[in-house]
């Protein structure tokens, strides 16, 4: 990861989502809740409480290597009665999931939807608030 990298956090809230990223190595952004831009080099992941061991961490990353925009009944065919089937997710997709060592921490609890960061920031970081620049911080305190 370069210093200049941009990089999105997003959040996973289910343990299901976290498999089908580690196994089938995509995640997916509901439209109506995306960010305004999910252009970035990396995508980081937000483990909420759903993770006894991990939760309100940020212990693992990708590089995107692509994505498309899709149906929530493309994305997960067992769950074509949704009540969102017809919803477009972002589908990103990635060649490897790395693990991130030590992982980021949350220790003020703050909420997370998306988090738009870079290289260098996600690389030193030690806490979520390391991954704003001074001035986000002091402005949304």
């Amino acid at each position: 990861m370069n210093a200049d990298d941009r990089v999105l956090v997003g959040v996973i809230n289910r343990r299901r989502d976290f498999d089908l990223l580690q196994a089938q190595l995509w995640y997916r952004i509901p439209i109506q809740s995306a960010p305004l831009c999910i252009d970035a080099e990396y995508i980081a992941f937000y483990l909420s409480r759903a993770f006894r061991t991990q939760n309100g961490t940020i212990s693992f990353y990708a590089r995107r290597t692509g994505f498309e925009l899709l149906r929530r009944r493309d994305l997960l065919p067992a769950e074509v009665d949704h009540p969102h089937a017809d919803g477009l997710y972002f589908k990103l997709q990635f060649r490897a999931i790395e693990h991130r060592w030590p992982p980021i921490t949350n220790p003020s609890r703050r909420p997370i939807s998306f988090i738009y960061t870079t290289g260098e920031r996600f690389t030193v970081a030690a806490t979520v608030a390391d991954l704003y620049r001074r001035a986000e911080v002091t402005e949304n305190a």
